[in-house]
C-alpha cells in the first residue's frame, strides 16, 4: 500500500504551505493529510480553522456545503458551521489550534496530535515557517533606526528553534522549513542565523540514530529535484519557477530522516515551462475604480480626479512623448463613459471552464460569485501618482523609479528620491510575475498598483491571493488590514504543492530504498561569504 503521512504544521499562518500538501489527491488517496496545525494570531487561527473544517467537510460529503458557497458570495451572514455537521467542526477545532509555540498548552497539542497521527498514518511530517519579521531586510532596516533595539533581545530571532524543538520532539520523516531570504544574511550575537539553524538541524537525534539529511530544492533541465546544498543561497527557491505568477523568492529547507533518504536521489518533478504573469492570473477579473479616502467619494468625483490628473500629465514632456499621448487618450476614454464600480463579485465569463493549468487551480467551478473584490480609497494626491506609474510600466515595461517621476507628483517624503525607497510606487506589469506580495500591502497599496491606469488603483485582496496562489474558494477572516496581513505573510499554495509532489516522489520510490547507515551525515557547514 502507499505510504501515508499525518502533517504538523507550525506557524501556520492562513493555511498556504498546509493547502498545497492536502490538495495533493494522487489517483483519489490522501497521501498528506493535516492533523495539526498551530497559529497563534486570532484572524489568521479562523481562516485556517474554517478551511479545515471545509476539507473536513468535503471529505465527508464530496462537495463544499451550500451555506458556505452562500456566504462566499455575500448573500448571508457566516453560517454556525457546527450546526452544518457537528463531526467536521470537532475536525476542524482539533486540527487548526490558537496557541503560541513555546507554551506547554501548544506543545501538549501537538503531543496529542502526533498519538492520533501515529495510530492511523504510517509517518509524520513537519512543515512550518517561523515568523520572518526580524530577518527580512526592510525589518531590519525599520529596525536599525530604533535607538532601543537589541537584537539578542528580539525573541523573533530564535523562534525557529521553537520548530527545531517540536522536529527534535516527533521526529518525522520528512520536515520542510521555509523563510525569507534575509535569514542567510541575519546574524544576532556575532553569528548568522542561518549558521546557528544549520548547526541545530544537522546534530538532531545525535547518538539515536535519527539524524536529517538535509536537501536544497533546484532546479535542473526543467526540473525540481532535491541535492546536497554547497552554499546558503542554494536553499533560495523562486517561486515563479514553479508555475507561481509572483517573484517570491524564499528559503525553504527539506529535511529527510536518514533511514528515509535513499530515495531523495531520484526524486524529480517536472515545472511548467513559461512563467505565469500578472495578466495570466488577474487578467479576467472586473475592472474596478478606487475609492477617495479624504472628501467625499463617488464615482463622478473620482473620475473628475483621474482626468484631471491625466490631463496635467499629458501637458508635461515633449510633444512626441509616448506618455503624453497615452495620458490624452485616457482622460478622452474616462471621459466617454462611465467609471467602473468600486467592488463586483461577478464571475468571469466561462469561469471554471479553462484548460489553462493555473485557472484550472485558481477557479473553482461551484462558486457562485467572486469574493473579495473590492478596492480601497487612495488620497486624490496619490491617483496621479498611481495613474504615472501604470502607464510607465505599460509603455516601458518597467515600473518607474523616484527620478522617473515628474516633480510635481512628489511626495512629501524624506525618504523619496533615497536609495532604500526610491521604487516607494511600484506597478505591477501585466505581462511579468508579480512582485513579492507582502504584508506591506495590509497598509497602503504604493507598491501593489493595478498594471491598468484606465483603474488607477492598488491591488484587491482577490488579486493579491490570486497572485499568492491561493483559489477562489479560499475565504479570508477578520476585517481588511488583517485579511491582507495573511494572504501577505502566507507561503504560495501552488509552490507547497510542488514542493508535496516532490516530497511525496521522495519518499514513496519505486522500489524499496536501502536503509541508510544510522549514523547520519555530520553537520552541514558552508564558508561564510567575504
Amino acid at each position: 500500500m502507499p505510504a501515508s503521512f499525518g502533517v504538523v504544521d507550525l506557524f501556520a499562518g492562513p493555511g498556504g504551505l498546509g493547502e498545497g500538501f492536502a490538495s495533493l489527491r494522487p489517483q483519489g488517496r490522501e497521501p498528506f493529510h493535516i492533523g495539526v496545525s498551530v497559529e497563534k494570531e486570532a484572524s489568521a487561527h479562523r481562516t485556517l480553522r474554517l478551511r479545515a473544517f471545509l476539507r473536513a467537510f468535503q471529505a465527508r460529503r464530496g462537495l463544499l456545503p451550500g451555506e458556505f458557497v452562500a456566504f462566499h458570495a455575500g448573500l448571508r451572514p457566516e453560517p454556525d458551521w457546527a450546526a452544518l455537521d457537528a463531526g467536521a467542526w470537532a475536525e476542524a477545532c482539533a486540527e487548526a489550534r490558537a496557541l503560541e509555540l513555546g507554551s506547554e498548552s501548544a506543545a501538549s497539542a501537538v503531543d496529542e496530535a502526533v498519538v492520533r497521527m501515529r495510530g492511523a498514518r504510517d509517518d509524520l511530517i513537519l512543515i512550518g515557517g517561523p515568523p520572518c519579521q526580524a530577518y527580512s531586510l526592510v525589518g531590519r532596516a525599520r529596525s536599525k533606526g530604533n535607538r532601543d533595539y537589541v537584537p539578542e533581545q528580539d525573541h523573533r530571532h530564535y523562534l525557529f528553534r521553537e520548530y527545531v524543538r517540536v522536529l527534535d520532539r516527533i521526529r518525522p520523516a520528512a520536515f520542510v522549513m521555509e523563510n525569507v531570504k534575509g535569514m542567510l544574511s541575519s546574524t544576532v550575537e556575532s553569528r548568522l542565523v542561518f549558521e546557528m539553524l544549520m548547526e541545530d538541524l544537522s546534530s538532531l537525534g545525535a547518538g539515536r540514530g535519527h539524524l536529517y539529511e538535509l536537501r536544497a530544492i533546484r532546479i535542473e533541465e526543467g526540473e525540481a529535484r532535491l541535492r546536497e546544498a554547497r552554499k546558503p543561497a542554494d536553499f533560495i527557491v523562486r517561486a515563479e519557477e514553479f508555475g507561481v505568477p509572483q517573484r517570491r523568492h524564499r528559503v525553504i529547507v527539506v529535511g529527510i530522516r536518514s533511514d528515509l533518504a535513499a530515495g531523495a536521489a531520484g526524486a524529480r518533478l517536472a515545472l511548467p515551462g513559461a512563467r505565469r504573469t500578472v495578466r495570466d492570473a488577474t487578467g479576467a477579473l472586473p475592472a474596478l475604480r478606487s475609492g477617495l479616502s479624504r472628501g467625499a467619494d463617488s464615482p463622478e468625483a473620482w473620475r473628475d480626479e483621474v482626468i484631471g490628473a491625466a490631463l496635467r500629465l499629458a501637458g508635461a514632456g515633449g510633444a512626441a512623448d509616448p506618455l503624453r499621448a497615452r495620458f490624452a487618450d485616457l482622460a478622452r476614454s474616462l471621459a466617454a463613459g462611465p467609471p467602473p464600480p468600486r467592488a463586483s463579485s461577478a464571475l468571469p465569463e466561462g469561469y471554471g471552464e479553462s484548460q489553462d493549468e493555473l485557472l484550472r487551480w485558481l477557479e473553482r467551478p461551484g462558486l457562485r460569485a467572486l469574493a473579495q473584490h473590492e478596492t480601497r480609497g487612495h488620497m486624490a494626491s496619490d491617483l496621479g501618482r498611481y495613474l504615472f506609474a501604470a502607464v510607465f510600466g505599460e509603455l516601458r515595461g518597467q515600473s518607474p523609479r523616484a527620478a522617473d517621476f515628474p516633480s510635481g507628483l512628489s511626495p512629501d517624503h524624506r525618504s523619496w528620491g533615497g536609495e532604500v525607497f526610491s521604487d516607494r510606487f511600484r506597478t505591477q506589469l501585466a505581462a511579468e510575475p508579480a512582485t513579492t506580495v507582502t504584508s506591506h500591502i495590509s497598509k497602503d497599496g504604493h507598491y501593489f498598483i493595478h498594471p491598468d491606469p484606465a483603474q488607477c488603483r492598488s491591488l484587491t485582496l482577490r488579486e493579491a491571493a490570486r497572485l499568492q496562489s491561493f483559489p477562489d474558494d479560499y475565504l479570508f477572516l477578520g476585517n481588511r488590514t488583517q485579511q491582507y496581513v495573511q494572504v501577505g505573510n502566507a507561503v504560495p499554495p501552488l509552490l507547497a504543492r510542488r514542493i508535496a509532489e516532490l516530497l511525496l516522489a521522495a519518499l514513496s520510490p519505486s522500489s524499496p530504498p536501502e536503509r541508510a547507515p544510522s549514523s547520519g551525515p555530520g553537520p552541514v557547514r558552508f564558508r561564510r561569504s567575504r
